[in-house]
This record gives C-alpha cells, sequence and structure tokens, in this order.
C-alpha cells in the first residue's frame, strides 16, 4: 500500500498544478466578449464629446484626464472576473499523500425526489433534510466509492461511482424534483437501475444500496427488484423519511419553491404516508439489508453505516493512500478583489 501511494504521488507530481472543475473555465469566453463591449461603448462615448463640442473647448468644459484611464479600468474589471472564473475552477497545487482507511466498498445513494419528498412533515422537508444526512454520511465513507441515483417515475444518475466527493456534493446538491422529468415513484425502477448500470463488476468490493423514500410506489416490483439485487450480492439500506398515520399534505408547487397551498387531485388532498411495511420488505429481501424508520424524527447516519460497515467487512479494512492538492483558489479571489478595489479608487479619483 506504500508502494502504490508513493507510485500515486510521483504521478501527480508530474503535473503538479490542476483544475478540480476545469468545464468552468469554458467562462473564459465571455472575457473577449466583454472586451469587445467595452471597447466598442468607449469608442461611442468618445465619438459622442467629440459631437458635443470642438476639441479646444471640450478640453475645458470636459477635462480628459479620465479619458483614457477607462482602459486600464476596464482592463481590471476584465481580470478580475478572469480571477472568479480560474477561481470557481478550483485551481489546485502540490499534491501530497493521505492515508485513508479503504475497505472496497461502492455506496449508491438512492434518493426519492418525488412531489410527496417535498412534504414538511421534516423539516425544511424530507428531500432537503435526506440531502443533509447524505452530505454528513459522505464525510464517514472515506476510502469507498459512491454514487447518485434521483429517482420519481423515471430515474437518472447525478454522479456515477468516484472517489471525488467534492464533484458528488456538487450533483447531491442540485438534486431535486426537476432532476426527474416524470412523476409517481418507481422504487423498483431506481434499485435495478443502481444494480445494472451504476455498479461494476470490480472483482472484491462490497457493495450498498442506501435508499431514501418515503415507501410509496407505483407498481414497479420493488421487493423483487431487490431480491435480484440480492443474486447481485447488494444490501439495501432503506430509510424511510415521512410520517405514518394520516400522513403529510405536499405543497401544490411541485418544485417546492412556488406560492404556499396544498396539492389537490379531483378536488381531494393528496396525503403522503410512509410506507413502512414495504420498506422493510425490499430491505430483508435484500443481501444483509436493514430498514432504517427513521420517520419525522432523526439519525446519526454517519455513526450507522461505520457500525453497517464494521459488521460486515471489519476484517478487510486496510490501509491505504490517497493524493490531495491544496486548494488555490483563494489567491484568484484575492486577486480579483485587489483589481476591483483599484478600480473604485481610480473611478472615485477620476470623478473627485
Amino acid at each position: 500500500m506504500l508502494h502504490s501511494g508513493v507510485v500515486l504521488l510521483a504521478q501527480a507530481t508530474a503535473g503538479e498544478r490542476r483544475f478540480a472543475l476545469p468545464g468552468w473555465l469554458w467562462m473564459l469566453w465571455l472575457i473577449p466578449v466583454c472586451a469587445l463591449v467595452l471597447g466598442l461603448g468607449w469608442i461611442l462615448r468618445r465619438r459622442a464629446r467629440r459631437r458635443l463640442a470642438e476639441a479646444r473647448l471640450l478640453r475645458v468644459i470636459a477635462p480628459g484626464r479620465g479619458a483614457w484611464m477607462g482602459l486600464p479600468m476596464s482592463a481590471g474589471v476584465l481580470l478580475a472576473l478572469a480571477g472568479l472564473v480560474g477561481a470557481a475552477a478550483r485551481p489546485q497545487a502540490d499534491p501530497y499523500e493521505r492515508q485513508v482507511d479503504k475497505v472496497g466498498r461502492d455506496v449508491v445513494f438512492v434518493v426519492d425526489v418525488s412531489r410527496s419528498m417535498l412534504a414538511d412533515d421534516v423539516a425544511p422537508n424530507r428531500l432537503e433534510r435526506v440531502k443533509m444526512w447524505i452530505r454528513d454520511t459522505v464525510k464517514a465513507v472515506e476510502g469507498d466509492r459512491v454514487a447518485l441515483v434521483g429517482f420519481a417515475g423515471a430515474n437518472v444518475v447525478k454522479c456515477p461511482l468516484t472517489l471525488d466527493y467534492a464533484f458528488f456534493a456538487l450533483a447531491m446538491e442540485e438534486l431535486s424534483p426537476s432532476s426527474v422529468g416524470r412523476g409517481g415513484t418507481n422504487i423498483g425502477d431506481a434499485i435495478r437501475k443502481a444494480v445494472n448500470e451504476v455498479f461494476d463488476d470490480t472483482v472484491g468490493r462490497h457493495k450498498d444500496i442506501i435508499l431514501f423514500t418515503d415507501g410509496e410506489d407505483h407498481g414497479s416490483y420493488p421487493v423483487e427488484a431487490a431480491a435480484a439485487a440480492r443474486e447481485a450480492g447488494v444490501r439495501i439500506i432503506a430509510v424511510g423519511v415521512g410520517s405514518e398515520g394520516e400522513g403529510a399534505t405536499l405543497p401544490a408547487d411541485a418544485s417546492g419553491h412556488g406560492p404556499k397551498g396544498t396539492f389537490e387531485y379531483e378536488g381531494e388532498v393528496v396525503r403522503s404516508r410512509l410506507e413502512g411495511s414495504q420498506l422493510a420488505r425490499i430491505a430483508t429481501a435484500s443481501k444483509g439489508g436493514v430498514y432504517l424508520p427513521v420517520g419525522t424524527g432523526t439519525i446519526d447516519l454517519p455513526q450507522v453505516y461505520k457500525d453497517l460497515i464494521g459488521a460486515a467487512a471489519g476484517s478487510e479494512i486496510r490501509a491505504g493512500a490517497v493524493v490531495e492538492y491544496r486548494e488555490m483558489f483563494q489567491w484568484f479571489v484575492g486577486a480579483a478583489v485587489v483589481l476591483l478595489m483599484l478600480e473604485g479608487a481610480i473611478r472615485a479619483f477620476l470623478t473627485s
């Protein structure tokens, strides 16, 4: 393991500077566009000044000390914009090796994003609470590969299996009812998606699905899907979210951000209830599955997950190494702030 860590570090040192999110660099094309607009505006302003009066008179009524200063001021603003784009791309440098415990486990977080998950019987609502739990749990699964699947009437892989927890976190924060194009709740299809399209055939890796839902299903045969997951060696940890009994009302707006009100169908207020018995059957149908009936309460999911890993694969925990980089975005942000402050100071001087 030490040898592999040295190899990783040697490979990283060969290109010791990088951008963690290079996709943001495409925004740099805005710089020449903005430069063109600013330059055109500067030319038009000069033409307007010349039409106002003759050059000799213009120097008296409108001193020209700031005429050419607009160019470096505009350049400073453009460089500041470039710095902010660079910061968003997360520049990194100086790779270093960090020791972690690896258990050879792949974890797919399967999250219900249907309208029922917007019920506020769990504050601020079921979906946002689930995202909070996932955010905390990912911090506890260091060394494991994680993936994210969102589902309602359809399903989508928001993040494939990865060790890039920052990328996973971005995908998770964007998870919402609009992530899936069709309403409804098809738990079975989401389980099949994770088993067949997310997990790979890497030998020796344990496979877990952590399923977050209120348990309502529209005929997708989730127990049968869980049984198929068992044949593939996949364990399902089902986390039941929401109130039982009368259940909770749903917001009128499917995005959760529209006007207040309750969702109705054919004149009747629709309520969502936790289907705990179904979730228990789904979990037990998988390989060593567990059902966690959280309901409207809370749970220390990171600790629960650590305990479950310890019970299932504690003897297989081994030391490993990962290479990480030091974040450099603060230098880009600092340079942008300084440039903007200089531009403001120059503008104040010219108008004083």
